[in-house]
């Protein structure tokens, strides 16, 4: 029998403040987003995230930034979680960072595992250039990108990498936005990528985007014999004007991976709803269609060959 879950705490804080205790129910609860180009729209999300988060179980995260109207929302920014499937996104960038410093092209081998890793979250070749690139390599470019709260598991199995929702928001910006740590050409290819996922696993973040947003996603699913199933979406959403919007939503506790789907759509369709008024919902959403579910089997790759 599976233990009974407290509903998710709103102990949220702004970034890159730490999370404080819950209050999801204080007469005067923080706001969770704050905008120095629309306030209200600030407010409107604060609202909108709680009311999408009231009565779910397990323990929810939620980053976001908007281009626009430089909008940030935060929910247990700095809360830690297996990372499941979406650090294969950082196992990409930390692969074209080495090519670039080697001042090399991708080698086709790089780049049809980076494909199958990203699009298919296929996990032998996700293991494949985790081994290739080693703890060190790993390990230095978590430093260069800045991701402080990013953490390698003690034995090397990736999809138990440490997360936190601040870190993968960091993790989009790298890629949609102008930095040191990877060139334009590089930032583009990992964007293509992301937006090339197979359609059984463009769930989460998307559901809600409009006609005419750009989608770039990753997700993770993934069991485990304490905390339930993981179940996490990252996604970057580019406007036809291309101001984009990045959005982290990570989740765990969740009896059923269809639990925490819909958790994450329901914060999702809230925000697209407010970011992007007056439009239609083109990405309805879907959760899974899997049979009995089935991990994503990120927690089995290492270094180790």
């Amino acid at each position: 029998m599976a233990r009974r879950i407290a509903p998710a705490a709103l102990a949220l804080a702004l970034l890159p403040l730490a999370a404080p205790a819950p209050a999801a129910h204080a007469a005067t609860a923080p706001k969770l987003c704050t905008s120095t180009g629309d306030p209200k729209l600030a407010a409107k999300l604060s609202q909108d995230i709680r009311t999408a988060l009231s009565g779910r179980a397990g323990r929810v995260s939620v980053t976001l930034w908007d281009r626009r109207t430089d909008t940030s929302c935060a929910v247990g920014s700095t809360w830690h979680y297996d990372s499941a499937s979406v650090v294969k996104v950082t196992v990409m960038m930390a692969v074209l960072r080495r090519a670039q410093e080697l001042k090399r092209n991708l080698t086709a081998r790089e780049d049809a595992l980076i494909t199958a890793m990203i699009t298919k979250s296929d996990n032998d070749a996700t293991t494949q250039l985790w081994q290739s690139l080693g703890r060190a390599r790993v390990q230095r470019f978590l430093t260069l990108a800045g991701l402080t709260h990013t953490t390698l598991n003690a034995g090397g199995a990736w999809g138990l990498t440490q997360i936190t929702a601040q870190d993968e928001l960091r993790v989009l910006a790298l890629l949609d936005g102008v930095n040191t740590v990877l060139t334009p050409s590089s930032r583009a290819y990992g964007l293509r990528k992301m937006a090339a996922v197979v359609a059984s696993q463009r769930w989460g973040t998307p559901a809600g985007a409009p006609t005419g947003v750009g989608v770039h996603v990753k997700n993770g699913w993934l069991p485990r014999a304490t905390h339930g199933w993981r179940v996490h979406s990252i996604g970057d959403f580019t406007r036809t004007n291309g101001m984009n919007y990045r959005m982290v939503v990570l989740t765990q506790d969740n009896q059923t991976m269809a639990y925490g789907v819909t958790t994450i759509e329901r914060i999702a369709r809230a925000i697209h709803r407010d970011l992007n008024p007056g439009t239609k919902a083109a990405v309805v959403g879907r959760v899974p269609m899997l049979g009995p579910q089935r991990s994503d089997g990120s927690d089995h790759g290492s270094f180790r060959r």
